[in-house]
């Protein structure tokens, strides 16, 4: 293909903004290439607000219609407006889109398919067409290398809790609660293939993979699955997502606005990672007991009334203790913002690589909570490869955690001392800041995709 001959690029993320975000920072970036011509493919509810995180001249939102399931709602068409019960439905309805999928790509006629982990039929549905897909995993690679590992294995029966425990790719190995946790990837839901089904058929029938990774952060796990699989791999590098827009809402800028430089805490989990009532209630105590001035955020499933889920998880008497100096808030807020205040000095967060590259091009340092998936390798990495943050001490068994965990793994980072490892964490988050602003590195790594794109 001629460097000048324009690249029709299909988008296809899951239903699921951890999802569809990484997908739009994608598109964003390519976008700025000329002769690149991108159409995103999305659930009819979920377009308004992609449009607006999308660059409109070159690419178009296209919205799909989502076949009826018995069970799921009419209308519900993304993980945060599902259920616990409801979510697996969405697996279901993808699968049932093949014919609508087919007429459209067959209209369309795009270059390349970047598709997600559900779509495990897109390969060979693209290939009959002429087209060539690649298959975007919003994961890092270290999670990848974990889940390629058991590809030459009989899963026709799950594999135990001590055999995912054991290290089969890199030095990173699950603790017991963490290896239970991944059985989930080897269960079937409403007769649908299970998630390590669908990622074997979407790593073993693409053209290329590709990860939004980068040697400097993780090159053995990059090699590793390329072996597994052996099929190009292709990176874009950490996609790491612009700075916050506008200006962050008064209420929340003049409160932080009280306190000294790096001396906050911000603690949230994302939109749809949900704690325990034991971890809330751990949380905030140990949050209360470094007697810093904090920002806890707390989200809760859709169907869950979300001031009377605090009303019951806080402990007794919390919010009356902590006025003035501790706020405790549901519901969407200016992440990107608040991160970027002077008085943050630590962010507690659930290891999501989106949330951790945020956390890192920011001065606050990491306190890490995994609780699901790949949050468990992303936190280990940053622990215990790049010490640029350090994981809250959990119980192997169940992976409890108590208020003295969150305490201790909040004062090592924020304490300001010369003794190691605390002044080896900081220099390494300084370290992985300045790599991850540098503009020329993240431009090379778009422009040498854009050039294998079209060599493939």
């Amino acid at each position: 293909m001629s460097s000048n001959k324009e690249l029709h690029l299909v988008m296809f993320p899951f239903f699921a903004f951890g999802h569809i975000s990484p997908f739009v920072q994608l598109s964003n970036k390519l976008s700025s290439f000329p002769g690149i011509k991108i159409s995103f493919l999305a659930a009819s509810t979920s377009v308004r607000r992609i449009e607006t995180m999308l660059n409109p001249t070159v690419t178009t939102v296209i919205p799909l219609t989502l076949p009826h399931v018995d069970g799921l709602p009419k209308g519900v068409e993304n993980t945060s407006e599902t259920s616990p019960a409801t979510v697996e439905l969405l697996k279901v309805a993808i699968d049932l889109m093949q014919p609508q999928i087919k007429t459209l790509l067959a209209n369309l006629k795009p270059n390349f398919v970047f598709f997600d982990f559900a779509q495990w039929w897109m390969p060979e549905m693209a290939s009959e067409l002429g087209i060539k897909t690649v298959y975007f995993s919003v994961f890092l690679s270290a999670a990848s290398a974990f889940v390629t590992s058991w590809f030459t294995h009989d899963t026709s029966a799950p594999p135990t809790i001590e055999e995912l425990k054991k290290p089969a790719a890199g030095s990173l190995t699950l603790d017991t609660f963490q290896a239970r946790d991944f059985m989930y990837i080897f269960m079937s839901f409403h007769g649908a293939l299970s998630v390590f089904d669908r990622l074997m058929k979407c790593f073993n029938g693409c053209d290329a993979i590709l990860f939004k990774s980068c040697r400097e952060m993780e090159g053995p796990y990059i090699d590793y699955v390329s072996n597994q699989v052996k099929k190009p791999v292709l990176l874009i590098g950490p996609v790491v997502p612009e700075p916050g827009s506008g200006e962050l809402e008064e209420t929340w800028a003049c409160w932080l606005s009280q306190f000294p430089a790096k001396s906050v805490i911000y603690c949230s989990f994302g939109s749809e990672t949900f704690l325990t009532d034991d971890q809330i209630r751990e949380l905030a105590f140990g949050l209360e007991l470094t007697g810093l001035p904090f920002f806890l955020v707390l989200n809760f499933p859709a169907n869950l009334d979300s001031s009377a889920e605090l009303k019951r998880t806080l402990p007794e008497g919390f919010l009356v203790r902590v006025k003035g100096k501790g706020i405790v808030h549901s519901g969407w807020v200016q992440q990107r913002l608040i991160l970027e205040h002077e008085s943050l000095g630590c962010y507690v967060c659930h290891a999501g690589f989106s949330s951790v590259i945020e956390g890192l091009v920011n001065d606050c340092q990491l306190v890490m909570i995994p609780l699901k998936g790949d949050q468990f390798f992303n936190s280990k990495l940053i622990d215990s490869e790049w010490k640029a943050g350090v994981e809250v001490n959990r119980r192997d068994e169940d992976g409890y955690f108590g208020k003295e965990d969150v305490f201790e793994a909040v004062k090592s980072v924020m304490m300001e001392t010369e003794e190691e490892p605390a002044k080896s964490i900081r220099e390494n988050h300084k370290k992985w800041k300045e790599f991850l602003q540098n503009g020329e590195i993240h431009h090379k790594y778009i422009a040498d995709f854009v050039e294998n794109l079209k060599a493939l």
